[in-house]
């Protein structure tokens, strides 16, 4: 016989993976310390396998992950059919996490959001990451919803297209004419490849892909600027800091003011974006659903 897998026990898992300690677990659940880490030790125990590292922040191994889902999607469960006996405390807001990046986030995803129902009560966690690694987080049970760039269901979840997100490579006026200006005779790959440029982190490869795309390859001699947050991104390409590229709903209004230049009017990147969620029959979950899709039509020309 399968052995049952106690509720307090997973529910004190999801706790350490949320709040990253288990001292801070402790203060969350009202209990000892020693109390969470006995709990944890007993559903280790009880599964044969082990289901946290001891890190700093807690992470879930591979098979923590799926206990880490299967409790959250019951804590989605519990909180849903409270809501449906009217057993919810007044004013108790359903919560839900959801991973997005950080152009989305700061373009289209918050009036897709406020598309919701204010009825529903639902109380949001956003968890801003690259596109290209948020479905890690629903791997991992962190998140219930991720805006991706993978087409690629992770396991438990249902993946539906967005559509794509437009990126123009721009500069200043007076960046383009220093670093771009006619008469050098040399190509433009070889121009920007040696330009400033600026990347949101080291992880950002937009615009080495904006090179590759031209013929040429990253930049190994050229300034890079590190900027981190989508707004700083745009601020520090119009300062003219370096060169980049920016979601076309955020570079429009700076090209039309005459701020910023396209430095290749016939080229762009567009990166396609999709939704996936666990799949879960919850209302919560699913109005939000709509209201991204619903967005998303309009902001990225509907389906990837």
């Amino acid at each position: 016989m399968m052995p049952e897998l106690p509720l307090d026990q997973v529910r004190t898992l999801l706790a350490v993976v949320d709040e990253g300690t288990f001292d801070a677990a402790a203060n969350a659940l009202h209990v000892t310390p020693s109390a969470v880490s006995q709990r944890v030790k007993a559903l280790e125990q009880r599964t044969g396998r082990v289901l946290l590292m001891r890190t700093k922040p807690v992470r879930p191994t591979e098979s923590g992950e799926v206990v880490v889902r299967f409790a959250r999607g019951l804590a989605r469960l519990e909180q849903d059919t409270r809501a449906a006996l009217g057993m919810s405390g007044p004013g108790e807001p359903t919560r839900l996490t959801i991973a997005v990046n950080s152009d989305s986030l700061a373009t289209w995803f918050l009036p897709a959001l406020g598309r919701v129902p204010e009825e529903l009560g639902i109380g949001y966690e956003l968890r801003r990451e690259d596109q290209d690694h948020t479905a890690a987080l629903l791997r991992e049970g962190v998140v219930m919803a991720a805006v991706t760039s993978s087409p690629e269901a992770v396991s438990g979840c249902s993946v539906r297209g967005l559509g794509r997100m437009r990126y123009l490579p721009v500069a200043t006026p007076d960046f383009a004419g220093r670093w771009l200006g006619p008469g050098t005779g040399a190509p433009l790959r070889d121009l920007l490849a040696d330009a400033p440029v600026v990347d949101f982190d080291r992880r950002d490869d937009l615009q080495d892909s904006f090179l590759r795309s031209l013929g040429g390859g990253r930049g190994e001699r050229a300034r890079r600027h590190f900027v981190p947050t989508s707004e700083g991104f745009v601020d520090a390409v119009a300062a003219g800091m370096g060169w980049g590229m920016l979601p076309e709903a955020q570079a429009g209004p700076l090209l039309a003011d005459g701020r910023l230049v396209g430095l290749a009017p016939d080229r762009h990147i567009d990166v396609p974006l999709y939704w996936q969620q666990w799949k879960l029959d919850s209302p919560a979950l699913a109005a939000v659903a709509e209201a991204v899709l619903a967005e998303a039509a309009g902001a990225l020309g509907g389906a990837a």
